[in-house]
């Protein structure tokens, strides 16, 4: 299995922050993560955020295609922040046209980006208006959202410190929400669809 980050337009350096602080989380609930599996980072310093083709082409210059699609590495997870979600959703479907397999796909605030697809879709917002005028195109199988409110960048540099709601659907509407903080909802979806386990990080 992959871990796919695709970051929005920002510093790296918030990138490196945000992925040191998802391990650490793992790391702390005792996960079987950090051994083997790939961890690559779409870099967005070199092409844009939003442009799911250069992410596509990214996947199979890392991952390959054809017959290498059979693979368990050629199972992804799509993590995606702000403008990075619109170029991700896209190199979703396709990577999933071409034969491979989408995990899941975890959107940090996609706010206006619809979110669709034969594959487990999960949002996290740093507010509640982001929250509920994200839901209307496409809420998600599970969601969060902060409170108190966060700045925007903040729920990509700090996940750890970004406490909030998690929202469960049910066959008649969603569970009472569960108190927690981003980065220990990231965590778990990561454990539930396959571990991170990240030698290499292309950046």
């Amino acid at each position: 299995m992959s871990l796919i980050i695709c970051p929005g337009i920002h510093h790296p350096r918030l990138t490196e922050t945000f992925i040191k602080e998802l391990l650490d989380q793992l790391q702390e609930r005792g996960s079987a993560a950090c051994q083997s599996e790939t961890l690559l980072v779409f870099p967005t310093q070199d092409y844009p955020a939003y442009c799911a083709p250069e992410i596509f082409q990214f996947l199979q210059a890392h991952l390959g295609s054809g017959a290498t699609l059979r693979q368990p590495e050629a199972s992804l997870i799509f993590i995606s922040f702000s403008a990075g979600v619109v170029g991700a959703i896209g190199a979703a479907w396709a990577w999933q046209q071409i034969g491979g397999r989408v995990n899941a796909f975890i959107a940090l605030d996609g706010w206006g980006v619809p979110l669709y697809g034969d594959f487990p879709i999960y949002r996290l917002s740093h507010d509640y208006f982001t929250h509920w005028s994200s839901a209307l195109l496409g809420g998600g199988d599970e969601s969060f959202y902060a409170s108190p409110p966060v700045e925007h960048l903040d729920l990509w540099r700090s996940p750890q410190t970004v406490q909030g709601w998690w929202f469960r659907k049910t066959g008649f509407g969603f569970e009472p929400p569960i108190p927690t903080n981003a980065a220990l909802f990231l965590a778990t979806l990561i454990e539930r669809h396959g571990v991170l386990l990240p030698p290499v990080c292309e950046e």
